[in-house]
């Protein structure tokens, strides 16, 4: 009998890789600061994006080759990216403002070591080389004033959160000072429940945290309505009760920032969103130049005039002169009741002609106006590769594997010159962006529907097979009855395999409860003419696949999408399922010049589902409906290997 290898012999070797790599990627890591260097000389832009391509392509073919998964490799490699640009970023600037002659900085933020805040600037420190002397500060506004009176160098200030939004009391101090934005970093909140070891769930009577993590786990809080919440002036104070506190309490706080008070997460990721980050600016006494091959943000603030279309007349300014606005907030002015102030954050440097001529225009249009700062954005967007890069090349000798799905049908209409729906020019097109699914930018997107009931106990097996095979999304029909555990367990497995997980709605109910377990929701064909639903859906800001019912008109399609689009919900993807003849009404028929017809009428975009027709017209149909430019092809019952073939076929076409 073979006999097994020793663990310890195997865990020691995983170390000794461990090892290698880590000192491989601090090696690449001290060569894109040469680049840097480089580049400071040279004065070339930080990012090359053409050539990210190629190297993520040329690493994606290398990977597989050596046995590793595309979208892993990509993944990875995504991230080192990012390290590098922000390292470059981080070093040119630093010689731009001659920071790094200096040996200690002093730096402000809220509450004691182990909140958020601190988490946030010792990142932003770190990546800088700059030796952190820190002060921690018991509200927003000690900390603008120690670094208003000299006693710290920078101060750290939360400016918004993806889950709760804004930070209200942050916009309206700084209304007041004359201190600059330098700079900005985003982290990741890992919201836990930190407890003293031994802790069990059934012990805790109150939670002590924050404020803002309260509203940002509020979902977990209403599960567990029997515990009281104390309110702390930080995540770090929280902790500190916590820690000096017995076995009834629990703190809601970061995992690293409990280590530091000997506390251990009983549960983690508490956040009602799945991506729970906090951005924070940067503020000191004196401005800085970013160097012009950074990619640049200004913040200001203004007050237009109190007439109708004056904020319109203010963001034409910026559309004339071909600026982004990426931010837009709006806060009461004191002692004027029912005047706001507004916050803009612009994608520029105050640097470049464009800029300046723009906040000159701005000053003659409004009634006050001033630039908060000028600084590196952060904002790294991934390199992405096109799908047919990360298929694998089907292979027609493999054996086939077949993938249950389920059947569904769909239904529509509208009508009216003003109609939500309607397409204005050529350009107007709806791109609908959900994880790394884009839908509508011109490319192909492919989705499958499963039966969830089917598929549920080796889903995460089957996702990493789709995902090769060329596919973004899975469409889980018979899953809206689920228990919320196993939502979030199949939700779990398709993302972590880049796969969009969608739920069909093919029955009566609340959708608003099926939205933290899916990325997009699709009513099916049965469904289309259910008022209800519709309005449901359209107060949901989530992804709506909207499907027509076989004996549905063109108009009433359209009428079901207006009826969506007018409750607010403008995330909408129109799905063509077929529709039944007179002749043949057992049998559907993809009505492809409904598709052409509103392509020329309508900005949504539009899929087609091969789930209801003969298998033996599939591939005829995806290259004709290719062909016309859909944005969409949907597969259900079938052999992956002959799906993954049509693709990238299909891909490549589009190319």
């Amino acid at each position: 009998m073979k006999q097994a290898p020793q663990l310890n012999q195997i865990r020691e070797q995983i170390t000794n890789v461990d090892k290698s790599l880590l000192e491989l990627l601090s090696q690449r890591r001290q060569l894109s600061l040469e680049v840097a260097r480089s580049k400071e000389v040279d004065i070339r832009p930080i990012r090359d994006t053409q050539r990210e391509k190629e190297l993520l392509a040329r690493l994606v073919k290398l990977g597989r080759e050596q046995g590793l998964d595309a979208h892993y490799v990509l993944s990875l490699y995504q991230t080192i990216i990012e390290d590098s640009v922000l390292n470059q970023q981080a070093y040119l600037q630093l010689r731009a403002d001659g920071s790094e002659h200096k040996q200690q900085y002093i730096v402000a933020y809220l509450g004691a070591r182990g909140s958020y805040s601190y988490l946030a600037a010792h990142r932003y420190c770190d990546r800088r080389e700059l030796k952190m002397q820190d002060m921690g500060c018991h509200s927003f506004d000690e900390i603008i004033q120690a670094v208003e009176s000299g006693h710290a160098d920078y101060g750290f200030l939360p400016i918004e959160n993806t889950s709760s939004g804004a930070i209200n009391e942050v916009y309206d101090l700084l209304q007041h000072t004359n201190l600059s934005i330098v700079g900005e970093t985003t982290i990741e909140v890992g919201h836990c429940l930190l407890v003293k070891p031994g802790t069990q769930m059934s012990q805790i009577t109150t939670i002590y945290a924050h404020p803002q993590p309260i509203s940002q786990c509020s979902h977990y809080l209403t599960q567990h309505p029997q515990l009281k919440r104390h309110y702390c002036a930080s995540s770090a104070e929280a902790m500190e009760l916590v820690s000096e506190g017995d076995q009834t309490m629990a703190a809601i706080g970061s995992a690293e920032g409990g280590s530091l008070y000997q506390l251990e997460p009983l549960a983690k990721n508490l956040a009602n969103q799945k991506i729970n980050q906090s951005r924070f600016i940067v503020v000191a006494r004196k401005a800085v130049v970013v160097p012009e091959q950074l990619p640049a943000k200004t913040t200001l603030i203004m007050a237009t005039a109190q007439k109708p279309g004056a904020l319109v007349d203010a963001l034409l300014v910026l559309k004339a002169h071909n600026l982004n606005m990426s931010k837009l907030e709006s806060r009461p002015i004191p002692g004027t009741p029912w005047e706001e102030m507004f916050y803009l954050d612009i994608d520029g440097n105050t640097a470049h002609p464009n800029v300046q001529h723009a906040l000159h225009e701005l000053e003659r249009l409004t009634r006050f106006l001033k630039v908060l700062g000028c600084y590196a954005s952060e904002n790294v967007k991934p390199t992405r590769l096109e799908n047919h890069q990360l298929m694998i090349e089907p292979d027609s000798s493999k054996q086939t594997v077949a993938t249950p799905g389920s059947k569904d049908m769909t239904t529509a209409g509208g009508t009216g010159t003003d109609a939500r729906y309607l397409r204005r020019d050529d350009t107007d097109k709806t791109e609908v962006i959900s994880g790394e699914l884009h839908v509508g930018n011109g490319s192909l997107s492919a989705m499958i529907a499963l039966n969830a009931k089917a598929v549920q106990h080796n889903l995460a097996q089957v996702a990493l097979t789709l995902r090769e095979a060329g596919f973004q999304a899975v469409i889980l029909h018979q899953a809206e009855h689920f228990p919320a555990e196993q939502l979030v367990a199949l939700r779990q497995q398709l993302n972590h395999a880049g796969l969009q997980c969608v739920i069909a709605i093919q029955q009566q109910q609340n959708p608003a409860m099926l939205q933290p377990y899916a990325d997009m929701l699709l009513l099916t064909g049965k469904q289309m003419f259910n008022d209800s639903l519709l309005t449901q859906l359209g107060a949901l800001n989530l992804p709506v696949l909207l499907e027509r019912n076989t004996m549905a008109s063109e108009q009433d399609w359209l009428a079901a999408a207006e009826k969506l689009l007018s409750c607010g919900n403008q995330q909408l993807m129109l799905i063509e399922a077929g529709i039944r003849s007179f002749n043949h009404p057992e049998e559907l028929t993809l009505d492809l010049a409904s598709v052409i017809n509103l392509q020329a009428i309508t900005h949504l975009p539009i899929l087609i589902n091969l789930g209801f027709i003969d298998a033996a017209l599939h591939a005829q149909l995806a290259q004709a409906a290719n062909r016309l430019q859909v944005d969409g092809v949907i597969f259900s019952e079938g052999d992956i290997t002959r799906q993954s073939q049509l693709l990238a076929q299909l891909y490549q076409q589009r190319r």
